[in-house]
């Protein structure tokens, strides 16, 4: 047995033990959903981040994944997936893959994951790791403000970049009964939950949030939607 498997192995057991820190601050931190604990349990933060920061997968932080993007802290990962009720066999709608941590997340639960891309780099490295660790999510190049007609509507639709209102494309392909969770703002930005109910939309605020903005085509701050 070399030495670089040892090392290898030893590695292996302090991200585990990394993890299970991680669950520990989610659960103190009001997370109850026990499903989505074990998904934190399992899912490698750190192959979804960049070498140079793998010393910190499991910090409660964002990080940078390049691109100008970053990969959400823990916690608003677990406060959007808990707060959409995401269960398994439903069909939910990523917007803004990254690096596909939170895509494994909602695999990991059981969901049909379709996920929109809309920087070629990260959606192809995405592909790849998700890949590379056996996770089945639907990905797609694109952008997200159109959602993804074909398979919707969805049980969720969780967008991981802010928005001056919710796109209304994206309203649309949501489930009656469903939750869509949008960062709201543009200085000030709050992580909001909305609810359909017909053709109604219940607003309800989670967090207040910090997130690059959502992109409509290949102009910045250029946006559309409803409601405010």
């Amino acid at each position: 047995m070399g030495s670089g498997e040892l090392t290898a192995r030893d590695l292996a057991a302090d991200f585990r033990r990394d993890r299970q820190r991680l669950v520990e601050h989610l659960r103190a931190g009001g997370i109850r959903d026990l499903a989505l604990l074990h998904a934190f349990a399992r899912v490698p933060r750190h192959a979804f981040v960049p070498e140079i920061m793998i010393h910190r997968a499991y910090d409660d932080v964002p990080l940078p994944i390049g691109a100008g993007q970053t990969i959400s802290s823990p916690t608003i990962h677990a406060l959007s997936i808990a707060a959409a009720e995401v269960g398994a066999g439903q069909r939910i709608l990523e917007v803004g893959t990254g690096a596909g941590f939170q895509t494994a997340l909602l695999a990991k639960l059981g969901a049909e994951v379709y996920s929109i891309e809309r920087v070629q780099s990260l959606h192809e490295s995405a592909a790849r790791t998700l890949s590379r660790l056996g996770v089945k999510a639907r990905l797609m190049l694109g952008d997200g403000n159109l959602g993804w007609p074909g398979p919707a509507p969805f049980q969720a639709i969780i967008v991981c970049a802010a928005t001056a209102r919710p796109p209304t494309a994206l309203l649309e392909q949501l489930a009656d009964g469903g939750h869509m969770i949008v960062p709201v703002g543009t200085r000030r930005q709050e992580l909001r939950r909305y609810t359909r109910r017909g053709d109604e939309f219940l607003r309800k605020k989670i967090a207040r949030a910090r997130f690059v903005p959502l992109i409509d085509g290949n102009r910045p701050g250029r946006r559309r939607g409803r409601p405010a």
